[in-house]
């Protein structure tokens, strides 16, 4: 975390006017660089921003103060931009960096967010007035000691608990998380009949429609890597939603599901789609593909004879589909630059590489699954 004194200097015009001149640059060389003052300091902001041209391309266009801790914890800005959420006034339980106070400051009027660490509380007051959201108010304090307060009214509450204990492990079950959102639930109820919480993208889909049995869940992917799920508890649901930013949405009612296709028959497939990774992880994958493709499990991959169209995934022309004869490939394609795909296997892609003699490459691709109780390879065109 950013010390008071390094706070101090970053807001000094001589730190933001080396900063602004030395971004582009490596920041190791900045941090030798004798000419520039407080190299050390820059060195580390110039890092961050950097890095925040992909991740928050808005604090980056601002300048805004970057602590490391805060920043890798942040959501992205694709991913604060999404929630589902809008009215006149949001209480975020949880400010942190603020990335997400900030986009809800674009769809609420008024914005409270809560940060109970007084450097970061700073910190987040600061960048807000960089990036010209004058309509969130930051309140140094937990989120346990404000519920407490009498005549709060909110449209919603938002809360991203933080996922790490004392000594740094990850947490899941959202009891254990900070802070603790089932315990604080009567007092949020009072002030609000409508939460939203960000969980971590380990956390379960069943386990968020037991603990909050009328909401919407939602899992949220970004470049086929899961990114949260979304519990929206507002009493609209139950429904579930996987949703693959920039590709689309697919929604069902939980345990919603369709018969399992008859007895594989490779002959027939000629494409291969590989599901998102918000379907599999909403456990929608099957349902989403009835009708356009036949799928054995969840975990697996999407077989059709006919080119899908509209599909959360990406879809794959398919060359041949042949029994995993590990012996057979090694001989056929030691040597080859690949690229392998695998669910539904019990080896990794790397190990998958090394059995078979293959290396990183554009040679051919290559996609290795179990069907019941036989295991295959697929490759494309």
């Amino acid at each position: 975390m950013i010390t008071p004194e390094e706070y101090s200097l970053l807001l000094t015009d001589e730190v933001q006017r080396a900063i602004a001149a030395a971004r582009g640059r490596d920041p190791l060389e900045v941090a030798m660089d004798r000419a520039v003052p407080h190299a050390r300091i820059v060195a580390t902001q110039v890092k961050y921003l950097a890095r925040a041209a992909r991740k928050l391309p808005s604090y980056a266009a601002a300048q805004c103060i970057l602590p490391p801790l805060a920043f890798e914890q942040a959501s992205s800005e694709a991913c604060a931009a999404h929630k589902r959420i809008a009215g006149d006034s949001v209480l975020d339980l949880t400010c942190g960096l603020g990335v997400d106070a900030y986009f809800l400051s674009r769809r609420f009027r008024r914005v409270v967010t809560l940060e109970r660490n007084e450097m970061l509380a700073r910190v987040a007051a600061e960048n807000f007035s960089r990036l010209g959201a004058a309509n969130i108010e930051v309140v140094n304090t937990s989120a346990e000691e404000y519920l407490q307060r009498d005549g709060l009214c909110f449209d919603w509450v938002y809360a991203d608990p933080d996922r790490r204990s004392a000594e740094g492990r990850k947490l899941v079950r959202l009891e254990d998380c900070s802070p603790d959102i089932i315990a604080l639930k009567p007092r949020i109820d009072r002030i609000s009949g409508r939460l939203c919480v960000k969980n971590s993208p380990l956390f379960d889909v069943d386990e968020a429609l037991r603990l909050f049995p009328d909401s919407r869940v939602e899992v949220l992917s970004l470049g086929d890597e899961c990114k949260e799920v979304l519990i929206y508890a507002d009493g609209s649901g139950p429904s579930v939603t996987a949703t693959a930013l920039g590709c689309g949405s697919f929604s069902a009612n939980p345990g919603q599901t369709v018969p399992l296709p008859g007895p594989f028959d490779p002959a027939r497939y000629r494409w291969l789609v590989a599901p998102d990774v918000a379907l599999q992880k909403a456990r929608l994958a099957r349902l989403h593909l009835s009708g356009r493709a036949d799928m054995w499990s969840e975990n697996g991959y999407g077989f059709a004879a006919e080119e899908p169209q509209g599909v959360l995934g990406r879809v794959f022309a398919v060359e041949s589909i042949e029994p995993y004869d590990p012996k057979r490939l090694k001989r056929e394609l030691k040597g080859c630059g690949a690229e392998v795909l695998k669910r539904d296997f019990p080896l990794a892609a790397e190990e998958l590489m090394r059995r078979l003699g293959l290396h990183p490459g554009a040679d051919l691709r290559l996609a290795f699954t179990k069907i019941g109780n036989d295991f295959w390879v697929i490759r494309f065109k």
